[in-house]
């Protein structure tokens, strides 16, 4: 029965293919038609792709492009290239790509007006009889100061100012250094303010009053001092300097003597204590003058030691030895001593230094001189005092907050006093003819009282106030004949002087 059925099936089958011919075509063509139609989709397909993946890759390299384009931007960017450099003080320099080369301006300006209250000098015939008032350009500096070959420093400055302007110094500093070893300095053969005592070392913006004591100036005075020819090499970290010189004859001496002045300094000081709220220093120094100057054939070898009151509106000197050696008795040579001391704690400052002075004479004993000074002050506004390794002294007041009227800032404000005295009286008799005691000068003595306000308007600017009371004090020791009124040997022939003022000074 199922192989009936079977064979039914088949043959009906068989019959339904054999009649329906049609049919069947009919179904291929749809089949090949819908394949047709799919290939063709496909194809459509292939080619969306295939565009996006143009797109794609166009994108791609557009992305590349960017970061190729951002890469080269940043090594750019990131590659050295000259550029202005600025101190801590707000100086400014022009500076190469490799940090090697350095050129900037640099100068002091200071503006000194004043006047003495009086006058009184100790005799109306011999000496001084009056100190004029008014405005002096005291510095008037400029100049370059930058680097070369990395290790190389460099800096030329020229002063216009002076105790009078028609007198200008000339030549400040015309010095090269090498800096190649760390915590030394080497300053070739050339002008510069030389780092004998450490008031010397100070710098003139950074002084506590309009000058340097007396006693200073009379130091640097025998062969130191600013302008000075000099070569030298220094040592220093935070806690030492040590510093030898040779110098020579200063910027405006005259170089059409027999010889001309040469001498040598050594200095030594230390960072006794050292902390960010106090520290103490104490150093010692030796200068040595080696030969002394002469003007020319048939004059004696000669110095003089002297120096203007602590104020330098009027040029005048009063405190003087008058010229030390004679041709029969030249100046074989001569030493300066000092010691000097320094303590900084917080607001407060404290400064002094002594020193004793040496002129050999031939045929004649040793002058000996003394002076000293000692010095304080008080930063109102907490500020305190820096100090430079590089030099072994303090520095100025950077105030904390610059002067400034729409912020309310007052900048920084400090109180000073000094006394200063030098004695430049040796082996001298009042009562006797100077020209009778031929061991004996008769310089004088002097003393000086400063009191002092310090305005730190800002980094690079600063007002200063000074009142000044001096005392000189001599005897004659030259009587005046036929004078009116009279001088005879051993009366006093000094002065006494007090005078006020103001300095404006800007750095830059």
């Amino acid at each position: 029965m199922n192989k009936f059925k079977s064979g039914f099936a088949t043959a009906l089958l068989a019959g339904t293919i054999l009649a329906s011919p049609g049919t069947v075509l009919a179904n291929e063509r749809e089949l090949q038609s819908r394949i047709d139609s799919q290939q063709q989709e496909i194809e459509a397909l292939k080619r969306q792709v295939q565009d996006l993946i143009g797109i794609v890759g166009l994108r791609v390299t557009k992305i590349e492009a960017q970061q190729d384009t951002a890469k080269q931007q940043a090594a750019v960017a990131q590659k050295p290239v000259p550029h202005v450099i600025q101190t801590a003080t707000n100086k400014l320099a022009f500076e190469t790509a490799d940090g090697k080369f350095s050129i900037g301006p640099t100068g002091i300006v200071q503006i000194d007006s004043g006047g003495y209250l009086n006058f009184t000098p100790a005799s109306r015939v011999v000496g001084t009889q009056k100190l004029t008032s008014g405005i002096n350009a005291r510095r008037a500096r400029v100049g370059v100061a930058g680097k070369m070959f990395g290790d190389w420093s460099y800096k030329f400055l020229y002063d216009g100012g002076n105790s009078q302007d028609t007198t200008a110094s000339g030549i400040e500093a015309a010095q090269i250094s090498y800096n190649g070893f760390k915590g030394v300095i080497i300053d070739l053969p050339g002008y510069s303010a030389t780092p004998f005592t450490m008031d010397q070392a100070t710098s003139s913006t950074d002084l506590l009053f309009l000058e340097r004591s007396t006693p200073t100036n009379i130091a640097i005075g025998l062969n130191a001092g600013d302008s000075r020819t000099n070569t030298g090499v220094r040592f220093f970290n935070d806690r030492y300097w040590a510093g030898a010189y040779f110098t020579g004859p200063a910027s405006g001496d005259s170089h059409t003597g027999v010889s001309e002045r040469f001498g040598a300094f050594q200095r030594a000081a230390f960072q006794v204590l050292s902390t960010p709220d106090y520290s103490v220093h104490l150093g010692v120094a030796v200068d040595e003058l080696l030969r002394a100057p002469d003007t020319g054939v048939g004059t004696a070898k000669a110095v003089t030691l002297s120096d203007r009151p602590e104020l330098r509106i009027d040029p005048t000197t009063l405190l003087t030895t008058g010229t030390i050696g004679t041709l029969a008795n030249p100046v074989t040579g001569g030493q300066v001593y000092n010691v000097e001391a320094a303590v900084d704690w917080k607001s407060l400052f404290f400064q002094g230094e002594y020193f004793h002075y040496d002129i050999d004479r031939h045929g004649l004993t040793t002058a000996g001189f003394d002076g000293g000074y000692v010095q304080a002050s008080w930063v109102l506004t907490g500020e305190q005092h820096g100090y430079d390794k590089t030099t072994g002294a303090y520095t100025g007041v950077i105030p904390a907050k610059p002067f400034s009227l729409s912020n309310g800032d007052i900048g920084a404000w400090e109180l000073a006093a000094r006394v200063s005295y030098v004695n430049l009286t040796d082996n001298f008799t009042p009562g006797l003819a100077l020209v009778g005691q031929p061991n004996a000068v008769n310089g004088g003595k002097q003393t000086s009282y400063t009191l002092g306000a310090n305005w730190y308007v800002n980094s690079l600017m600063r007002f200063t106030f000074n009142y000044i009371h001096t005392d000189y004090s001599k005897a004659n020791g030259t009587a005046v004949a036929g004078a009116p009124l009279g001088a005879p040997l051993g009366v006093p022939v000094g002065a006494k002087a007090d005078a006020l003022a103001i300095r404006a000074q800007f750095v830059y």
